[in-house]
């Protein structure tokens, strides 16, 4: 049966054993083992990005939450840039070598931020847009987080 995704959804934490199940899904993702619609036939179809959902947090980022891997084109973005603008959301913007450097570097700052008391998360709904150094201008790999504050 041939079919594509608009989403797909798991329930995780941030544990060693949680970071393998969302290396996992994204492998099955990028593969095409999971046929989310953003890729056709291994080539990113234009117009559409792919991005992470984080939702229905236990209690903060230490339990559970669901993350959702689903299609959005550029009109996500600019809602979501409404929504910053709105004080709604924290937008962290962090560029690295890879994916999971900017990601890792961008998700320090939130744990930080949140720790230190300067950033009062929601933890109702967060996003997270990566974007290869092969995209991108700089040749740097971008990581957009856009958290949910009160």
């Amino acid at each position: 049966m041939a079919y594509s995704l608009k989403s797909v959804t798991i329930r995780t934490d941030n544990s060693e054993s949680g970071m393998a199940k969302i290396n996992e899904l994204w492998a099955d993702i990028m593969t095409g083992k999971i046929p989310l619609d953003f890729v056709k036939n291994g080539v990113p179809v234009k117009g559409l990005s792919p991005i992470s959902a984080y939702s229905d947090y236990e209690s903060d980022e230490k339990g559970k939450y669901n993350l959702s891997v689903m299609t959005v084109t550029a009109a996500f973005f600019a809602k979501m840039e409404e929504l910053v603008a709105q004080g709604k959301y924290v937008k962290i913007d962090e560029k690295g070598e890879t994916i999971a450097d900017c990601a890792n570097k961008a998700w320090s700052k939130v744990w930080q931020l949140t720790a230190s008391g300067e950033l009062k998360r929601a933890f109702t709904i967060d996003y997270e847009s990566t974007v290869p150094a092969e995209y991108t201008k700089d040749g740097k790999a971008h990581c957009y987080l856009y958290i949910a504050v009160k």
